[in-house]
């Protein structure tokens, strides 16, 4: 048994696969796959050697490709990697959340038949990780450094997480341009979400005001997810939907305002990423 990286509820233990997440296996797999690339577009080499043949782990070939992509006047691309590189040795959920990301895209996300990709191209990825080190930054007492790389992260990427928010492992978000994910929001582990996605609160609170979104949970594009109400594990949010009440888990709700249509074809529906599933329920 484990404890659970966000509720601090004891859970079952991952998978033997996931224990493989602390071994060098997907970073190795990583650069085997990267010099395949190098080899099939010679015209991209040197891009692949400075974003990961030339690093030592995975960890410095994120800080890397993150300061390259967030550096600017303010704060330099070396800064940036500093910072990083802080975050991932003082905190190492960080990494194992990372990978579990990783493997989250390579398994839900049909053009993510490689690992290489979300840490090359995918800004979802990207976000999520800016967002993980601006969390840990929040939490010791560094929140005007934390705000300040959510300013750059919704500048660059067209996403924006509140660095207090409480997100866990496993958590793919597909396109990504939109979200929008407040300050006392919780993504349990192993959820799924599309581009667009509010996890916002209802403009008249204070407090913890943001939805909390339990395990297993599928979010399609352009749902509206607002206040301070729990989204059941398992659960399916229609695309496009307003949700303003309680979700049960393992239910389907579709609509503006969004309304029991189903319940989940599959125990997990955040394996299937079936947007069309408040249609087929």
């Amino acid at each position: 048994y484990e404890i659970s990286s966000v509720t601090g509820v004891q859970t079952c233990a991952l998978p033997i696969l996931l224990m493989s997440l602390e071994s060098n296996t997907l970073w190795q797999d990583i650069r085997d796959e990267v010099h395949g690339f190098s080899k099939n577009e010679p015209v991209l080499a040197s891009f692949f050697h400075s974003a990961i043949l030339s690093h030592d782990s995975l960890e410095t070939a994120l800080a890397y490709n993150l300061a390259e992509m967030l550096g600017n006047m303010a704060l330099s691309k070396l800064a940036i990697r500093q910072v990083f590189a802080e975050a991932l040795e003082n905190d190492g959920s960080i990494g194992i959340k990372m990978r579990r990301d990783l493997l989250a895209y390579h398994e839900r996300d049909p053009a993510c038949d490689k690992y290489a990709m979300p840490i090359l191209y995918f800004k979802g990825f990207h976000a999520l990780q800016i967002h993980r080190v601006a969390h840990y930054l929040w939490g010791n007492n560094r929140q005007q450094l934390a705000s300040h790389l959510q300013s750059l992260c919704a500048e660059v990427f067209c996403v924006d997480i509140h660095p207090a928010a409480r997100i866990g492992g496993g958590i793919m978000i597909d396109h990504a341009t939109g979200l929008v994910i407040g300050e006392t929001a919780i993504v349990e582990d192993d959820v799924s979400m599309l581009h667009a996605v509010t996890l916002g609160g209802i403009g008249n609170e204070s407090g913890d005001r943001h939805p909390k979104i339990r395990s297993g949970v599928l979010i399609a594009a352009g749902a509206k997810i607002l206040g301070n109400i729990d989204i059941g594990e398992g659960a399916t949010i229609g695309a496009g939907s307003l949700v303003l009440k309680p979700v049960s888990p393992y239910t389907t709700v579709a609509g503006v305002p969004a309304r029991v249509v189903g319940r989940a074809r599959e125990v997990s529906p955040v394996l299937e990423i079936d947007q069309r599933s408040h249609l087929l329920s």
